[in-house]
């Protein structure tokens, strides 16, 4: 089974909400509101240069 963790950046009323999963190979990334509508998969190098530029607020808008 696998263990979903809700962000603490996430806000009490449950709006832009994401979730993590650690997989053996990768980390899991989903919308807590959606969860059934399926999940993102990066190998943990690429999730954390996603969080890299994420806190750099380098990503493409």
């Amino acid at each position: 089974m696998t263990t979903w963790l809700k962000s603490t950046h996430s806000d009490e009323t449950g709006g832009q909400c994401v979730e993590l999963a650690a997989l053996p190979h990768a980390v899991a990334v989903r919308d807590s509101k959606a969860p059934d509508a399926g999940h993102l998969a990066l190998t943990r190098r690429a999730f954390a240069d996603l969080l890299a530029r994420a806190k750099q607020d380098s990503l493409p808008r």
